[in-house]
This record gives C-alpha cells, sequence and structure tokens, in this order.
C-alpha cells in the first residue's frame, strides 16, 4: 500500500466528493477513482459508498480514515523533528488567530518574531473559534491563539493572558451620564445587547457572563467585526461586553464609554495546540516570543 493512497481516501473523505478531491489533490478524478478501486481491491472491503449525490465512509473506511491520518500526521512530525534535529535554520509555522484579537496582538508579537528569526516563515489562517479550533485538531494550524474555555476535547494549551472585560455603553446611557464607577452585570437583565454572532469565543463569553447572573441577554443587533459592535453601541443600538484591550483609546469616530465590571471578570488567552502533537523549534519559538511580548506589553 502506498503512502500517497492514504492521503488520496483522506482527502475524499474531508470533501465527501470526488471531483472536489481530485482538484485538492491535483490528478484527474477518473484516475483517483480508478485508485481508489485497486486499494479497495486489495484490502478487500468497501471503503465508500457511493451514490449520485453523495460519497460516505463505511465502517471500514471509517477506521481506514483514522488510522491513515495518525500516519500521517506522525510522518509529518518525524520529517519536522528531523529538520529540528538537523538544524534548519529555515521553517515555516502556520499560526490560527481569532480576527477581533489578532489584530490587536499579532501587531506587537510579529515584529519581535520577525527580528529574532528573520528565515522563519509565517501563514496566519484568521477564522471565528469553532472553525480554528476544528482546524488546530485536525494539524490545520502549528498553533492557534483562542480564548476559553476550549470545546475541543482534542487540544491543549498553554495559558498567555489574563484580560479584563468590559462595558461599552453609549455616551446618554443612565450609568454613563450618572458617572458610575462600575457596572453591575445583574443590574443589565432588561439591557438590549450588541454581540458577536455566534461561533465566535468572545460571544460565549458574553452570554456566558449574563447566564451567571441569572438572565439570558436581549440580543438587538449582531455583527461579526468588534470594531462594528463598538459603533453601534455609540449609536445607542445597545451596550456591549467588551475585551480591555480592543476598547478604542481615542475618539475616531463614534466613541461608546467604557465601564469596569463588578468583580472584575476576565477572559483568558491560550496557545492551543493539538494534544500529542510534536511542535517544532519554529513553533516553540513563537509560543516563546508570544510570552515574552505579552509580559512586556504587561508586566503585571
Amino acid at each position: 500500500m502506498e503512502f500517497r493512497l492514504l492521503q488520496y481516501v483522506i482527502q475524499i473523505a474531508a470533501e465527501r466528493n470526488f471531483s472536489r478531491a481530485a482538484e485538492k489533490l491535483h490528478i484527474a478524478q477518473p484516475s483517483l477513482s480508478q485508485q481508489l478501486s485497486k486499494l479497495e481491491k486489495e484490502l478487500g472491503v468497501l471503503l465508500f459508498k457511493r451514490t449520485t449525490n453523495s460519497v460516505e465512509l463505511t465502517h471500514a473506511g471509517t477506521v481506514f480514515v483514522e488510522k491513515a491520518q495518525r500516519i500521517v500526521d506522525m510522518t509529518e512530525q518525524l520529517r519536522r523533528e528531523m529538520e529540528d534535529i538537523a538544524d534548519l535554520r529555515k521553517g515555516r509555522v502556520v499560526v490560527g488567530t481569532l480576527p477581533i484579537t489578532g489584530s490587536h496582538i499579532l501587531p506587537h508579537v510579529l515584529p519581535a518574531f520577525r527580528e529574532a528569526y528573520p528565515d522563519i516563515e509565517i501563514a496566519l489562517v484568521e477564522e471565528a473559534s469553532a472553525t480554528l479550533e476544528s482546524l488546530t485538531a485536525s494539524g490545520g494550524t502549528d498553533v492557534s491563539l483562542l480564548t476559553l474555555p476550549l470545546v475541543e476535547p482534542a487540544l491543549a494549551y498553554d495559558p498567555i493572558l489574563e484580560e479584563e472585560i468590559c462595558l461599552a455603553v453609549p455616551r446618554d446611557h443612565p450609568l454613563a451620564a450618572a458617572g458610575a464607577a462600575e457596572a453591575d452585570v445583574g443590574a443589565l437583565a432588561n439591557e438590549a445587547f450588541v454581540m458577536l454572532k455566534k461561533g465566535q469565543g468572545f460571544r460565549a463569553i458574553a452570554v456566558g457572563l449574563c447566564r451567571q447572573a441569572g438572565f439570558d441577554p436581549s440580543v438587538a443587533v449582531e455583527s461579526t467585526n468588534i470594531e462594528t459592535v463598538q459603533s453601534l453601541v455609540a449609536a445607542g443600538m445597545g451596550i456591549a461586553f467588551v475585551p480591555q484591550m480592543i476598547t478604542r483609546r481615542e475618539h475616531d469616530g463614534l466613541q461608546p464609554v467604557y465601564l469596569p465590571l463588578k468583580g472584575r471578570p476576565t477572559r483568558t488567552l491560550v496557545i492551543a495546540y493539538r494534544k500529542g502533537r510534536y511542535l517544532s523549534n519554529a513553533a516553540e519559538a513563537f509560543i516563546a516570543t508570544f510570552r515574552e511580548t505579552m509580559r512586556k506589553l504587561d508586566p503585571s
């Protein structure tokens, strides 16, 4: 059994479509179908159920894909380990990041990493939390910047930073007008909230804060962009929880008022990676650079 056949079956299983799998593998569809048929004949089992509209894994196919993925992963990890042992100076690290967090943190981290390791290529993958966790678990990224809690059980993580969460309100909101020193989440049950859309980690954190206070938030508007959330708050569409580092520090157009929350709740930023996955020297160096950069930005 050739190694490339393992990759063929894994790609077909991922795409559930021969045409898309063949395109991703850069081979002709008839050739892919022929190779799969030969493999199934060799194994004596069918790996896929083929219908007019879909391609589904059989029980044997599910077992095969699981084992094949392990072999492919181990081969890639072995290659990386050998490169590290050979003291390979050049390398590549694939970093996953949440857009709203990465846009504020990575401009500090990436220049420091590039200065220390100029020959290591950095590839960024920006996705929402759920997608990013899945990518990281499947090896689509080496490491990813995420927030707790993580849903994907295949991930391990290193805590990087505890960041306070604050409340953004319109300038004519009673809390802003009264000059409140802090806001009690429990007193916000009747407020309209502006929130990020489902699938983004901070949306789950915001909903969790409300539920801990005994209510489900009434969501007036949703957005995929934290800057849009803040603009909508400033325009009077509602209130919002916002990570402290993302609050607007300058009067760049519409500007909400930010208040600390009673009890000073925080979110935990982590560097996540798949459990048992070998981390290359490049990935280890990125984590170390990230930690040091965060320490300089927040010495406390």
